[in-house]
């Protein structure tokens, strides 16, 4: 080949594959898919929380609301992370939970709610009682049905979530507030690795103390160990819970479950051999990979998502 004609040649081949050398290079060192969006607060009392004692965003109960593109069943779910009442795993109980619902058209609304020891009952239970109120004051804007308002809560989050399927009223119909005429009773819960009780042996220590401070008087431990305080009309529940679990007992949803079943409400419980406390969807637990697939499904099941 003349020499030329090999320069023109090389010049040409040159042209072709740069773009594509240019596009390689641009991946290789491109950044990483920045996360999902996340909502913005939204303050459940625009004029300061009952009981408040300070101004940080630690005493500013708020949600977070997520919602999906279609909401065919008209359905939402108040999510309460766990922690202990001490801190709260917003992403892995909390916002991962509001996205696996958003996947199967329903809302998932998130509540930071306040924190022992600073806060003792009855300051979280009113906080997510009034998150549910709420949603249900909310409704047309959200695109939900007021009875198709559930709630889930993991660990002590899962206690929380019991307790306001336990301690619930109708709403005031002359409150001057129109969130607060809303009831404040789950139609439905989801309970993961929940603290129920509050008694020994199978108590969480480090929940009730921060709940109910040190010393609690006796009736008011009888009256936050959920699976003393079910009724008929307490709401259906759908239970995960590991035999392993070394924070809280396994007996916590045995308890509730049973409790449950002896006043007539529908339950569903799912127990795994082997898996730790806290696994939130369980991604990284192949074991345990299959428990949100049984929620997804009681879920349709009971007329509360449209499924994957």
């Amino acid at each position: 080949m003349h020499r030329r004609h090999f320069v023109v040649f090389a010049f040409a081949a040159l042209l072709v594959t740069m773009p594509m050398l240019l596009n390689a290079q641009q991946k290789l060192f491109a950044p990483a898919p920045a996360p999902p969006a996340t909502p913005p607060w939204i303050t459940l009392w625009p004029d300061g929380a009952p009981g408040a004692l300070g101004k940080d965003a630690s005493d500013i109960p708020a949600i977070e609301v997520f919602l999906p593109a279609k909401n065919l069943m008209r359905s939402a779910v108040v999510i309460f992370p766990g922690g202990g009442y001490l801190n709260l795993a917003m992403d892995k109980e909390g916002d991962q939970y509001a996205r696996w619902l958003n996947d199967r058209g329903v809302a998932g609304i998130v509540l930071r709610y306040r924190l022992g020891p600073r806060y003792h009952h009855p300051i979280e239970l009113g906080d997510a009682q009034r998150a549910i109120r709420y949603v249900r004051a909310h409704a047309a804007e959200l695109g939900i049905d007021k009875d198709k308002v559930g709630v889930w809560g993991s660990s002590a989050g899962g206690h929380l979530a019991s307790s306001t399927g336990t301690h619930f009223d109708a709403g005031n119909p002359a409150a001057a507030d129109p969130i607060d005429r809303e009831s404040s009773r789950p139609d439905f819960m989801v309970l993961c690795y929940p603290v129920i009780t509050m008694t020994e042996p199978y108590l969480h220590r480090g929940s009730e103390l921060n709940l109910l401070g040190p010393n609690a008087d006796p009736k008011l431990i009888a009256l936050m160990s959920s699976e003393q305080q079910v009724t008929k009309d307490t709401p259906p529940a759908f239970f995960y819970h590991t035999t392993d679990d070394k924070s809280v007992p396994v007996q916590n949803s045995i308890m509730f479950y049973d409790a449950l079943i002896s006043h007539g409400v529908s339950a569903e419980l799912h127990i795994y051999q082997h898996g730790p406390h806290g696994t939130g969807l369980a991604q990284g637990y192949p074991e345990l990979r299959s428990w949100p697939n049984l929620l997804d499904h009681w879920l349709v099941a009971n007329g509360w998502a449209q499924g994957n």
